[in-house]
């Protein structure tokens, strides 16, 4: 991870697939919003928009999918005043 173009530290995700999408695998009693932090923390970092936060602790699978979009850099020249 890099701020202000220095090197800041690592990250490691548990799964990261066609450096698209990561997947975050938790076993607790049940996903809290620390979890979800974690996700979106992950993929600011990554610069990537998708992670799937997946819980096996209990009988039935729990997952969320967390969608996290960054704007174009051509939609941010659009919004700027004065240009057309």
């Amino acid at each position: 991870m890099f701020y202000k173009g220095k090197r800041g530290g690592d990250y490691f995700a548990d799964v990261l697939v066609e450096r698209a999408i990561v997947i975050e695998v938790k076993c607790v009693e049940r996903l809290s919003k620390e979890h979800f932090a974690q996700c979106l923390n992950y993929l600011r970092a990554s610069g990537l928009s998708l992670c799937l936060l997946i819980n096996f602790q209990r009988t039935k699978l729990e997952w969320q999918r967390i969608v996290h979009e960054f704007p174009e850099q051509e939609s941010l020249t659009e919004l700027k005043p004065g240009s057309s």
